[in-house]
């Protein structure tokens, strides 16, 4: 069975082809600028914080404090990928008798920063639950889905393999 992490549930929902691409190890962010930045912001929080990424299982939680688990971003570009991502860690910790409630913070560059509460609730678990159904049908097929050209795929990381 795959394991399923915030990084895959994160690419399902930006984009299918990068999503297969990652779970079948074609690794090409290394060479990306976006990437990068996102390493950093996660390591300049990580400092700042009492309470440094903890890894869990498939997942790592960026900060946790008493009530909220805490997942950092560059951006609000993809807030649907975040919100599964983060749920996807309120579940992992649920399942280790733990619940807390979760929190988006997105660091916006040249913008005040933005913040987003998020709870697991049956509703939102049950459909976690398709979601890992999905992904791990789509990574097991033998190739990968056709890239649907969007105007966020020029900043990509697999935008050549893709589209060149």
């Amino acid at each position: 069975m795959i394991k399923i992490t915030g990084t895959l549930i994160n690419y399902y929902f930006h984009c299918k082809t990068q999503c297969w691409l990652s779970a079948n190890r074609l690794n090409l962010e290394d060479n990306s600028e976006d990437v990068r930045i996102g390493r950093v912001l996660h390591e300049i929080n990580e400092e700042k914080s009492k309470h440094a990424e903890i890894a869990l299982g498939n997942v790592k939680i960026d900060k946790i404090t008493d009530e909220y688990v805490i997942e950092f971003k560059k951006s609000d570009s993809d807030p649907k990928a975040a919100k599964w991502q983060l749920l996807l860690e309120l579940y992992t910790l649920k399942q280790k008798g733990i619940e807390k409630k979760g929190r988006l913070e997105y660091a916006e560059k040249n913008r005040q920063a933005k913040t987003e509460i998020i709870v697991l609730d049956d509703k939102h678990e049950a459909e976690l639950l398709k979601i890992f159904e999905e992904i791990t049908a789509l990574v097991e097929d033998k190739t990968p889905p056709k890239p649907i050209f969007k105007s966020k795929c020029k900043r990509c990381a697999y935008y050549e393999y893709c589209f060149i």
